[in-house]
């Protein structure tokens, strides 16, 4: 019989929802969430190596467009005096140029190509978390640690693909990532506002706002 499995979010039962080349995924009866088996994990090296292979160049306009929601987002609620932090910065932080370049204090983290700690000390008006939520091997962890980033009235903005039961999750191109690991459904975004004490939480397609 196999083992029950826990939402590496919100620690509700699972059970097994889709299986494809050897990877396993379950859903969770509680959030509605799509989470890959830990055992088909890729190894921190493999996962790096991946991460590499995405052709980020932060001058591309079709990329800026991509991020165009959350830069957008962030100049209408936010000055140049407020500290913003973008959260899985990747190799080309291009969220970060953007404000810069309009005159924003922005700091970059990221674990394997920004890694500096000592950023994560410190507390911030804002931060961006585009297209990272879904790598999150620990997701209750890591929104547990971005919480605890955020001062008072600040705000986090999310950018990932999410998962609905209309969509046809065998043809769905956003799991053929291998460092996908973790789908949220809406009642997923319900559940972090409410467990790790946001104010609000608000989704308008891809893009998801938790406030303080």
């Amino acid at each position: 019989m196999e083992l029950k499995r826990k939402c590496t979010l919100c620690s509700a039962q699972t059970h097994f929802f889709y299986e494809e080349k050897q990877k396993k995924y379950y859903k969770c009866c509680n959030c509605s969430s799509i989470l890959l088996d830990a055992g088909a994990y890729l190894s921190k090296e493999k996962e790096k190596n991946r991460y590499e292979e995405h052709n980020n160049n932060v001058h591309d306009t079709g990329y800026q467009n991509f991020v165009a929601p959350i830069v957008s987002a962030i100049q209408n609620k936010f000055t140049k005096e407020h500290l913003g932090l973008d959260f899985g910065a990747g190799t080309g932080p291009v969220i970060s140029k953007l404000l810069r370049d309009n005159g924003f204090n922005i700091k970059l983290y990221d674990p394997f190509f920004w890694n500096n700690p000592t950023l994560l000390q410190d507390r911030y008006d804002y931060i961006a978390c585009c297209e990272v939520i879904e790598h999150f091997q620990a997701p209750a962890k890591e929104f547990d640690l971005l919480r605890s980033l955020l001062k008072p009235n600040g705000s986090l903005y999310c950018m990932t693909e999410i998962y609905t039961e209309d969509i046809e999750f065998k043809k769905w191109y956003y799991k053929n990532d291998p460092t996908h690991v973790f789908f949220y459904h809406s009642k997923a975004f319900t559940w972090i506002k409410s467990h790790f004490n946001f104010s609000t939480v608000n989704i308008q397609d891809r893009l998801v706002h938790f406030a303080t």
